[in-house]
């Protein structure tokens, strides 16, 4: 997750995106729990640790080992949970088994996409391994929102699918979330780029009641966001690495 909507004083505690982004991944999550062997998560490009940590709140004895991989950590900042279950780091772990790897709005932070994708398939070793990705949807949605977090590229659905599969990821599923929201979403950042707005977050703190309002639109759209393969502002791969 990016920092930078965090010192805009969003609480993804409590705001209605990462409240309804997190269901996609604790879904997939909780199917992989059903195997019976403990997972070990790997968050990469973790930031605060907010989907980490609510995928251990939630699945509890079923996490055996989680790892926040950023390197933004300090070592004041790591010392103190090394060898504790959720681990800070700078570095992918190797010889990872059992494992989901979660990239949440990572691989458009980096020049090479591929690079970081095949780092992760290194790491990897046996056949129990999984990932789940989330990047922005579409260029036609590139606007100062994506300057102003640094993002190089936004994806579509042949786009992830292929860089993905050039790593060797397997059994690959690609879905949209926020599908319902494109239309308003591309009509405010298509008028925000023809007045040439200084780059900055929309991602800001809302009002409590449109707050739970488009939480309860969101998380009822995310129980049929694997239908999505149209359009989203958001899109999804999730599967086998």
């Amino acid at each position: 997750m990016d920092l930078k909507e965090l010192e805009n004083g969003v609480n993804p505690d409590t705001h209605w995106y990462y409240q309804s982004k997190k269901l996609p991944l604790l879904r997939f999550a909780q199917q992989l729990a059903k195997a019976g062997k403990p997972l070990t998560i790997i968050d990469i490009g973790s930031g605060s640790g907010f989907f980490a940590y609510e995928l251990e709140k939630t699945l509890g004895a079923a996490i055996a080992k989680v790892w926040l991989v950023d390197i933004g950590y300090s070592e004041e900042e790591m010392a103190p949970t090394r060898g504790a279950k959720i681990e800070m780091v700078h570095d992918v772990p190797t010889n990872v088994t059992d494992g989901l790897f979660i990239m949440m709005d990572v691989l458009e932070h980096l020049p090479d996409d591929l690079a970081m994708l095949q780092r992760v398939k290194a790491s990897a070793v046996g056949d129990n391994n999984h990932f789940f990705i989330t990047v922005p949807a579409f260029q036609s949605l590139w606007s100062g929102h994506d300057v102003f977090l640094e993002h190089y590229r936004r994806y579509h659905i042949p786009m992830l699918s292929g860089v993905l599969q050039k790593a060797g990821f397997r059994r690959i599923r690609n879905y949209y979330l926020y599908g319902a929201l494109f239309p308003l979403v591309w009509t405010v950042r298509r008028l925000s780029n023809l007045r040439k707005h200084e780059a900055a977050s929309n991602m800001k703190p809302m009002n409590p009641l449109v707050n739970k309002v488009l939480l309860g639109l969101n998380s009822l759209e995310m129980k049929f966001s694997r239908a999505n393969r149209v359009a989203g502002v958001t899109c999804v791969g999730e599967g086998q690495v």
